[in-house]
């Protein structure tokens, strides 16, 4: 089979790592910068969907090649399933993940229930039609931050099945939770289908 580049709609290293340790040949990812295209793709709308096809869309307008893009949220069931959408940005627009983790913390103080799941949606542009697709990942919220790996909330988030946070495992062991790898597996099961 040849192989099929398809562009990924982000400029986040982990991310990229994380997809690229999931997503094998035939499927080779290009990235933002391979593509030699530098900006930052707004995320405005309240839903998961919307922003992850706003930016398979908006790069698929510049590149006009297959492409895909994801946007993953924490929902945290005890308080109305915040950051949801604002994970990025849950401490504030120029704030860091350090600072959205101890408001997440703060926020759940006193709190008995600290059920959560990481939801990510997948916008996947092949040949000029969305397709999306969505990884669940549930778990709890600990009270102290575990481990160096991993990115974002993977310090306090410990998923169903597992005493250790997502910080404390490599990819390989997230791989086996992941919501990510849920979506990807779903969107290479498509790209499989309609290739083969």
């Amino acid at each position: 089979m040849d192989n099929i580049d398809l562009v990924f709609a982000t400029n986040n290293q982990n991310k990229i790592i994380e997809i690229r340790s999931i997503l094998k040949k035939p499927f080779s990812i290009i990235t933002l910068k391979d593509a030699g295209i530098d900006i930052d793709i707004p995320e405005p709308h309240d839903t998961l969907e919307a922003n992850a096809s706003e930016k398979s869309f908006t790069i698929h307008q510049l590149t006009n090649k297959n492409c895909f893009s994801e946007d993953t949220g924490l929902e945290v069931f005890s308080i109305n399933s915040e950051p949801g959408v604002k994970s990025a940005r849950y401490a504030g627009e120029g704030r860091n993940f350090q600072d959205n983790i101890n408001l997440l913390l703060k926020n759940l103080e006193g709190k008995s229930d600290r059920s959560a799941q990481f939801r990510t949606v997948v916008s996947l542009i092949w040949e000029n039609k969305e397709y999306l697709f969505t990884g669940i990942c549930l778990g709890t919220i600990i009270e102290k931050q575990k481990g160096e790996a991993g990115f974002g909330y993977d310090p306090v988030f410990v998923p169903e099945g597992s005493h250790n946070t997502f910080a404390e495992m490599s990819i390989e062991e997230k791989n086996k939770f992941s919501h990510r790898k849920k979506a990807v597996t779903q969107l290479i099961e498509f790209l499989k289908m309609k290739v083969s």
